[in-house]
């Protein structure tokens, strides 16, 4: 491993802002959703995948993966969903082993009611305070970490902003 490479005083406040920074955004977003909506955040985004994939349906697995979350997590929150009748829950005749996971009319209602507030928090505390240089240097930065964290690219990204998956 070698001679430990230790932060100087510039890298050292560089990372603890960025972890206050992350922390303090997942907690605004997870506080906006539960007051206008009733939705952690966590369900807000299973709600978004499903809604924009084909169908509007994804295999637990894949939805796990696209959401970095742990099965037994996923089952949690699914269970949570399918309880309050915003997602379904099925296997197909041909495929007994892979559940199918989809979004319906209800959780559809739900997320379209809770996006406008949550776009609104993500612009108030994210984008709103960048200029659009900064926002530009945001997604380098973003994306030379994912060549870090996941230097094969075996992770979904999401979907670029000319309709193009990166990764599927």
């Amino acid at each position: 491993m070698g001679e430990t490479r230790w932060l100087d005083d510039g890298e050292q406040q560089t990372w603890r802002a960025f972890l206050t920074a992350v922390n303090l955004l997942d907690g605004a977003l997870d506080r906006q959703l539960r007051h206008d909506s009733g939705l952690p955040h966590a369900y807000y985004q299973i709600l978004a995948m499903l809604s924009e994939a084909p169908g509007r349906e994804l295999t637990m697995t894949r939805l796990a993966r696209l959401l970095r979350s742990s099965p037994s997590r996923l089952s949690h929150a699914a269970a949570r969903l399918e309880g309050e009748g915003m997602i379904r829950r099925f296997k197909r005749s041909d495929d007994r082993r892979t559940t199918i996971v989809e979004i319906t009319p209800e959780g559809m209602k739900a997320l379209e009611s809770a996006a406008p507030g949550h776009v609104h928090e993500v612009r108030r505390v994210l984008f709103d305070t960048l200029s659009s240089e900064q926002v530009g240097q945001l997604r380098e930065i973003s994306e030379s970490m994912l060549s870090a964290l996941d230097p094969q690219g075996e992770e979904p990204r999401y979907p670029d902003p000319d309709g193009v998956r990166s990764q599927d």
